[in-house]
């Protein structure tokens, strides 16, 4: 009876939660003093500016004292058993500009927009951002869609993240704070759809840098900030369903069977390279090599059988979610925080209609028009599963505070394609044919990323130290990626079929493989102090990342010892027992090695940065704030690897053994200054040097093929067009860093109820920027490099505003408008060579100028966004506009025309509504049912395809419980 009554006078009683920030700057106040009036409950801001207080259901009223500052009362709480009412964002006046200051140090909290805002207006550097209640207003299901809403930021691919129009190179994604690797080997930023906005506290993008961040970035830094201790218990189900009539129900989907684990992200061996495979390419049996006839049946038939596609129907996206998180009292001082997310994501595409395409610069001068070299149509299905997993639980006490995360995310892509390939003789390097080719991808990717971290403030509030550990695992593994190209001959409708090495070449399957670890430890340490009779803040602290990448490619080539037999089209007859050498008298079909001793697609790279950095924000009078540092990066990265030439035995070719293939100590000073015009209104200017380094795969020897275009990425460490003693190269194989001064001016104005407006402009000043360059002495294949290219700059201005149209009437009170627009002006120097390059393949009437586009820097970006919002019913809805410019993004020269990206005008809808507990989402995305497209452009000339895909429109319908 005792326990029965206990436990019914506790679910009486509900919880009063809050958040209590200094109104001038936005960061939350420690020891405020909170009365329940009309009772003796109460309760004291703990060090980050909260409390919490439990008292029976009712209504009441809060009175919150703090020396120095303006007594408030909040009136009206409601509060129901068993339940947490949160008063969110509490805001205290100072009472006396001049009386003896309380110093107090805290980290700053930002779960609403009003308190984001308020950072961002007295932040020391160039901030945007988005906070939880924006994303729930927006209904944005992701971190992705949420940031489409933000100044300047564009997104690519659905996932990741573009500020100011500058390329994945100049963006870095962070999670706490924590450098966090890719997914995507390929990029350098984080895929961010994988982040469910339910567990964000917020998302800030640092435009312009400052001495504690690290340097290596020039657009942005978007830091995602989890919730560490959620206001409300968080107990959430969620699912949705995505529906687009150009891809979804297609009796003509490509497929192709797997293995048992395929729909978890990961290949359960079905995939794996033989055993024998992977011997010495002189041990691996074949007819050539002395090897019985059984051996070499055995071997063959060691290998999956499958090599093309077969068709099937595909059903509708879905999405599941689960969240939880809470807070409970340890003690009378302490608290733990949980939460976890769980999220399963599973999507296929198909394409009907996906082009590719090769085109050159006619060798007559006078003619313009582009001549096609090589265009492939066709249909491509992908299957797409993401299983991903976020946990954190953080402890607090009266002067600190201890956070674990560990996040583990594991995708699995299967793709199928059949194209039609048409060849054309008539330009230079083709043999000209008609193919049909047929191709079978798995991509298996993961990443474990754990992170510990501790924040302590000493007695006096005048110190504070914060430290973070984080290693994370990657892995790639592309098993067994199959093509098979039927060369043409004869007329249709029944084409003769045959395997032609100097056309659509041979059957062949490749196994990539990826291992990556990277280890981060960090220091920051600040301490305040008065200086000039303000407060100040000296900051120092240091870093060390360590990174290890292992990487290998193995490929095997079909080959035929006699005749090949009459083929009638269909993969699947490939591989049956009669055609393979052993099965039968009529056998001719074994493997061979297409790999080299020492391997020449294999390396081994690490890097050891270190960083340490000193700063100091202070304040020169009471309308002038800066912030001014400096930080060192020393950083190696050694590779094991050689060239092609000196895998086949050329000795004086390039051979490395951990070489050192940068070395640098870079010093990195930044200035940011802000002068407040008045209350709401502030003037900055920010200076800075930043840094873009190559990646593991640019800074090396592999040449990377992606069968289904067949174009072939090429190593920054080659050397290219060198003369017989490796002289005089056109490209000496020495990539470099990217070396960045940035200068930006930014004026704003803070209004009520959210409102701003802000006008910026930046310029950037780039030396030995590095881009994608097309090889000019290679015809007769599409092969592309990274390379340092001549000196660049790039001029820009950004206008942001969010407007209610109370103005027009009070009945528009409830509407909005937010929108940003950003617009650069890019140039590069041409190197001499690019630029003779460009001037012999001139045109007549064509003055080629040794200025061109940056590539990756679009020109404009525009969001823009029409919101309803009406919280008494639990309705919002909107329509939003994104585009981003055309862009430059491979660079041609010589016979290869640039390639630009054209603008892709997203236009969504986004509808919410709540019923209690649940909540449902209605979301349609490309309304204009936009094409993705990048086309070569040529002088006077019309615009050919280089690639071209309808992603189709797209409608889902997502539902949330919270329980």
């Amino acid at each position: 009876m005792c326990l029965s009554i206990t436990s019914v006078l506790y679910a009486q009683q509900g919880t009063i939660r809050g958040t209590v920030t200094d109104a001038a700057d936005g960061e939350p106040l420690v020891g405020v003093n909170i009365l329940v009036k009309g009772t003796s409950n109460g309760a004291s801001t703990d060090l980050d500016g909260k409390f919490d207080i439990k008292v029976p259901s009712g209504t009441y009223d809060l009175r919150l004292s703090y020396i120095s500052y303006e007594s408030m009362t909040v009136r009206d709480i409601d509060v129901a058993p068993g339940e947490v009412t949160v008063v969110d964002n509490i805001q205290l006046q100072t009472a006396t500009e001049h009386m003896e200051e309380v110093v107090v140090s805290a980290e700053s909290i930002n779960i609403s927009e009003a308190a984001l805002l308020t950072k961002k207006k007295n932040s020391p550097n160039f901030l945007d951002g988005i906070s939880s209640e924006t994303i729930t207003q927006t209904g944005a299901s992701d971190a992705a869609d949420a940031l489409k809403k933000v100044t300047g930021v564009s997104i690519q691919g659905g996932k990741y993240v573009y500020v100011r129009g500058l390329g994945d190179r100049y963006t870095k994604t962070m999670l706490n704070s924590v450098e966090i690797p890719s997914l995507d080997p390929t990029k350098n930023s984080l895929q961010v759809d994988i982040f469910p906005t339910s567990l964000i506290q917020n998302m800030v993008i640092n435009k312009t840098a400052t001495a504690e961040l690290p340097a290596d970035f020039t657009g942005g830094i978007v830091n995602i900030e989890t919730i560490d201790f959620p206001e409300k218990p968080i107990f959430n189900v969620s699912a949705s369903t995505n529906y687009n009539p150009a891809m979804h129900f297609n009796n003509n989907f490509l497929t192709n069977s797997g293995s048992k684990t395929d729909f978890l992200g990961f290949d359960s061996g079905a995939r794996a390279l033989p055993e024998l495979a992977k011997e010495n390419q002189n041990d691996i049996p074949t007819p050539i090599s002395g090897a019985s006839d059984d051996q070499v049946y055995n071997f063959v038939n060691s290998f999956n059988s499958k090599l093309g596609p077969t068709k099937s129907t595909n059903a509708m996206d879905y999405t599941l979610g689960l969240s939880l998180g809470n807070q409970f009292d340890v003690g009378s001082e302490n608290k733990l925080g949980y939460v976890f997310s769980g999220t399963y994501k599973h999507s296929s595409n198909h394409f009907n209609n996906y082009s590719f395409g090769e085109y050159q610069v006619p060798s007559d001068p006078g003619q313009t028009e582009l001549v096609r070299a090589n265009t492939q149509n066709g249909k491509v299905s992908e299957k797409n599963v993401l299983l991903g997993g976020l946990a954190g639980i953080a402890f607090k006490t009266a002067r600190s505070k201890y956070k674990l995360t560990g996040m583990h995310l594991q995708n699995g892509e299967r793709k199928a394609t059949n194209f039609l390939i048409n060849n054309s003789e008539s330009a230079p390097g083709q043999s000209g044919y008609l193919g049909d080719s047929h191709n079978l991808e798995y991509g298996e990717r993961s990443i474990t990323n754990a992170m510990l971290n501790g924040t302590h403030y000493f007695k006096d509030g005048k110190w504070e130290i914060d430290w973070r550990l984080s290693p994370t695992l990657s892995e790639m593994k592309d098993p067994d990626v199959r093509n098979v190209t039927y060369t043409l001959s004869g007329q249709e409708p029944n084409p003769n079929y045959v395997f032609n090495a100097g056309a659509g070449g041979y059957p062949s399957r490749l196994w990539r493989s990826m291992d990556e670890t990277n280890l981060v430890g960090r220091v920051n340490i600040s301490k305040e102090y008065k200086l000039l009779g303000e407060t100040a803040t000296f900051k120092f602290g240091g870093s060390h990342v360590y990174k290890q990448r292992d990487y290998e490619i193995l490929s095997y080539d079909m080959a035929f010892f006699g005749n090949q037999p009459n083929w009638t089209g269909d993969p699947s007859e490939i591989l049956v027992d009669e055609n393979i050498y052993g099965g039968g008298s009529n056998g001719v079909i074994y493997y061979q090695s297409g790999n080299i001793e020492p391997n020449p697609n294999a390396y081994s790279s690490n890097v050891q940065k270190s960083s340490f950095y000193i700063s100091n924000e202070f304040s020169l009078s009471q309308n002038i704030k800066a912030d001014v540092g400096v930080r060192a990066e020393k950083y190696v990265q050694r590779h094991t690897g050689r060239s092609v030439r000196f895998a086949q035995g050329d000795q004086n070719a390039r051979n490395l053994d951990d070489a050192k293939v940068l070395d640098a100590l870079d010093f990195f000073p930044s200035a940011n200054v802000t002068y407040s015009l008045s209350k709401d209104m502030n003037f900055r200017f920010s200076y800075s040097k930043t840094i873009a380094r190559p990646s593991f795969r640019e800074l090396s020897f592999a040449q990377i093929l992606d069968p289904i275009s067949n174009r072939r990425f090429n190593g920054g460490l080659f050397q290219i067009g060198c003369d017989t003693n490796g002289q005089n190269c056109t490209w000496d194989g020495n990539l470099t860093e990217t070396r960045i001064q940035n200068f930006d001016f930014r004026w704003e104005q803070f209004f009520s109820r959210n409102q701003m407006l802000s006008v910026s402009a930046f310029y950037k000043l780039f030396k030995d920027p590095i881009e994608l360059v097309r090889l000019r002495n290679s015809p007769t294949t599409s092969e592309y490099q990274p390379r340092n290219v001549g000196n660049g700059q790039v001029f820009g201005a950004e206008l942001e505003i969010r407007k209610s149209l109370e103005f027009i009437s009070s009945a528009f009170e409830n509407i909005g408008f937010n929108g940003n627009v950003t617009v650069v002006k890019s140039q590069i120097k041409m190197t001499e060579d690019e630029f003779q390059a460009r001037k012999d393949y001139q045109r007549q009437g064509q003055n080629v100028d040794d200025q061109r586009q940056m590539a990756g820097q679009a020109p404009y970006i525009i969001n823009a966004g029409l919101t309803y919002e009406n919280p008494e019913i639990g309705f919002d809805t909107g329509l939003f506009y994104n585009v981003k410019g055309e862009t430059l993004v491979l660079v041609g020269g010589g016979i290869f025309p640039d390639v630009y990206s054209d603008p892709f005008h997203s236009l969504r809808f986004n509808l919410n509504k709540s019923f209690g507990a649940a909540s449902v989402s209605l979301n349609i995305s490309n309304i204009l049912s936009e094409k993705r497209e990048e086309m070569y452009q040529g002088f006077r000339a019309e615009d050919q395809v280089y690639s071209r895909f309808n992603p189709g429109r797209n409608v889902s319908l997502g539902f949330k419980y919270s329980f």
